[in-house]
């Protein structure tokens, strides 16, 4: 399949291009990018004028629930929302049922992902064996199969020995740590921000301290012993501060926050508002403050959605019973061009947080526009306008804090692998050659 895609704005931080040029993908990977590129024979042609053309989006961290909870999501339902949010490689976690900690399991995600043909999937195995943060799992076979992390995301490693030696193994496997940083001690049964939001609404809270406390463990396993980490979903000044000193002192710490954190406030779950529960929570306005400066001055050079569907059995309950999690494919390149368009963050440097930056963190193709590199390419209208309506996303999830939200910015196409996989007219295409 050739496509010739023309008179786009492509945005790629990769290689700084930003520029209304042509873009020619053949063979699967990026063939040609100029000025008045010349269709093949054989070639589709689409006129992207006015849109922008940027490398597929990279997410480091999603839930496709499959296998055990397909009643959340599948495979083949979670990457089809991821492709209609513009996303084309996920990298998902290992809660699934059971855990993915060993071969079966990973090879089974990885051939549902080849039945869907949407989305890359790059599976991540677990820490710890059933996730039970007692003895570590078998990482090269996990490695050998596919994985290209481990994490127990959703899941804190209590035990620092357990943490130590995870980070040395992993590393021998050339896989890394994606760190859940939580005490439990300290979150106990809470249930969102501890704040005066909490106070008035009489729930439990979780302190900034849970995640801070756990964060500065594991980097000082890092400072003395070697070795990194990714640390997932960073929601607070005080984990952009640690995060900023340990990246100061040279150490190899990368972190990610996600949509919600950047967008919302612990105002959010007034009125016991189920679908901002999320973990860890949504905070204050100076720690949602702090994680845009993280994201400006490069301390957290990823976004990722921490995808997290559920059914609506889980949400549509007392908070206190409810699941945590936002269902975040969907919404998160919308909220992400709208910090762009608040000045805070420049398209180029936003971009990059969710393209050559996973790529290089993780160790993944694409990322980029450059010539033979993946042909995973988005399509974007960035004038768009559009309300959330959960009902109509393609992921199983419909928990998000967003219904009814008018969001600007739409993902007219997706390419993966230069096939089109999405379009806003069409929806999902499913076109095997």
């Amino acid at each position: 399949m050739k496509w010739l895609i023309s008179n786009g704005r492509i945005v790629d931080p990769a290689s700084g291009r930003d520029e209304v040029v042509d873009l020619l993908l053949d063979g699967g990977v990026v063939a040609g990018i100029g000025k008045g590129l010349e269709a093949p024979r054989g070639c589709e042609k689409m006129d992207a004028a006015g849109f922008l053309v940027m490398p597929g989006f990279i997410d480091m961290h999603c839930h496709l629930r499959e296998p055990g909870f397909e009643y959340k999501e599948t495979v083949a339902s979670g990457c089809a929302a991821a492709v209609k949010g513009g996303i084309t490689s996920v990298m998902c976690m290992a809660n699934t049922n059971p855990v993915n900690d060993c071969a079966s399991v990973t090879s089974y995600i990885l051939e549902k992902a080849r039945l869907a043909g949407l989305a890359r999937v790059y599976p991540v195995g677990s820490v710890t064996k059933g996730m039970a943060g007692e003895s570590l799992s078998e990482m090269g076979e996990l490695a050998d199969c596919g994985c290209v992390a481990v994490s127990d995301d959703g899941r804190p490693v209590p035990n620092g020995e357990i943490m130590r030696r995870a980070i040395q193994y992993a590393a021998a496997f050339g896989l890394f740590v994606i760190d859940h940083a939580e005490d439990l001690n300290l979150a106990g049964d809470g249930v969102m921000h501890e704040g005066y939001v909490s106070t008035m609404l009489g729930l439990e809270g979780i302190p900034a301290a849970a995640a801070v406390s756990e964060m500065a463990r594991n980097i000082a396993i890092i400072r003395e012993f070697g070795g990194r980490i990714h640390i997932a979903h960073v929601s607070s000044r005080g984990a952009v501060d640690l995060i900023r000193h340990a990246r100061a002192e040279g150490l190899k710490v990368s972190a990610e926050t996600c949509p919600h954190y950047f967008t919302l406030t612990h105002e959010a779950v007034i009125g016991y508002d189920t679908s901002a529960k999320v973990k860890p929570p949504i905070r204050t306005v100076d720690d949602r403050e702090a994680v845009i400066e993280g994201l400006v001055d490069g301390t957290i050079e990823v976004i990722a959605t921490d995808h997290a569907p559920h059914h609506r059995d889980e949400k549509d309950v007392e908070f206190d019973h409810a699941a945590f999690g936002i269902s975040g494919f969907e919404t998160a390149l919308a909220l992400t061009l709208s910090l762009v368009e608040s000045g805070r963050i420049g398209l180029m440097d936003a971009v990059a947080r969710w393209t050559v930056n996973p790529a290089r963190v993780a160790g993944l193709p694409g990322g980029t526009l450059a010539d033979r590199a993946p042909a995973d390419v988005v399509i974007v209208d960035q004038s768009a306008k559009w309300t959330v309506e959960p009902g109509s996303f393609l992921s199983r999830g419909k928990n998000t804090p967003l219904a009814g939200m008018e969001l600007t910015g739409q993902v007219v196409s997706t390419f993966v692998g230069g096939r089109k996989v999405y379009d806003r007219e069409e929806g999902i295409i499913v076109k095997t050659e």
